[in-house]
């Protein structure tokens, strides 16, 4: 005869479940465990232990000091000077300046005229008039002018430029610096070079003094002397 067992009573039946249940109760043990705070029931460890001994604490008694009186002040009397009434008395009187009926007119000859302070010298930049470079003669805009100058400058030095030969054996080169400045009758004077070489600044000024004459710069109608630079470059190929 064989034994049949319950399937009611099988203990395998839900220990999946089981499982669970008590891992969620060993969890929740943990968690209080960890979380779990105690608190002390009073503070008398907190309290400061210390005690003083009452002969040990002194009293300091208070003391007054009487500061001195200081001296009165004396203060000596003003000092009145009599002083003696003027004997005389100018009186001055101020004439007045406005013209009236008996004013004397001067004449016009005998007015001083003061004398325009137009400078010997106008920067080519600031000029009203600009000088005027030979073949721009044409142009009536002044700051056209001063481009047609620089424009035909350009093509001066570009017509008589010659590289001297003993620079190229000597492999001189560089840029020569030239101010020069045209004088009030148009004529060109007072030329500054600065250059690498005495050579390329004498070549620099040779192309200068082929330079025409121009119409000079004015300055509120007046002719002015005007500078003018620009540089030379000397470069070997």
């Amino acid at each position: 005869m064989e034994l049949k067992k319950n399937p009611n009573l099988e203990l395998k039946r839900n220990n999946t479940l089981y499982f669970f249940i008590g891992m969620t109760v060993i969890l929740l043990l943990a968690y209080l465990a960890l979380e779990w705070k105690t608190y002390y029931s009073t503070d008398a460890w907190d309290n400061a232990g210390l005690k003083v001994q009452d002969e040990l604490i002194e009293e300091v008694p208070l003391t007054f000091q009487k500061l001195p009186t200081p001296p009165p002040k004396i203060q000596a009397p003003p000092v009145i000077e009599i002083v003696e009434d003027d004997k005389e008395v100018v009186e001055t009187v101020i004439e007045s300046t406005e013209p009236d009926q008996n004013t004397e007119i001067p004449s016009i000859d005998d007015i001083d005229v003061a004398e325009d302070d137009i400078p010997d010298t106008v920067m080519f930049r600031l000029i009203e008039n600009a000088p005027v470079f030979p073949g721009c003669e044409v142009i009536s805009d002044e700051e056209e002018k001063k481009d047609c100058f620089q424009e035909m400058m350009q093509k001066h030095i570009q017509k008589y430029f010659r590289y001297p030969e003993s620079a190229q054996e000597m492999g001189l080169q560089g840029r020569v610096n030239i101010i020069f400045t045209i004088q009030k009758d148009g004529s060109i004077g007072d030329v500054q070079l600065r250059g690498p070489h005495e050579i390329l600044e004498k070549e620099a000024a040779r192309i200068i003094s082929k330079l025409p004459k121009m119409t000079p710069g004015k300055q509120r109608g007046t002719p002015v002397k005007v500078p003018f630079s620009i540089p030379i470059t000397f470069k070997l190929q």
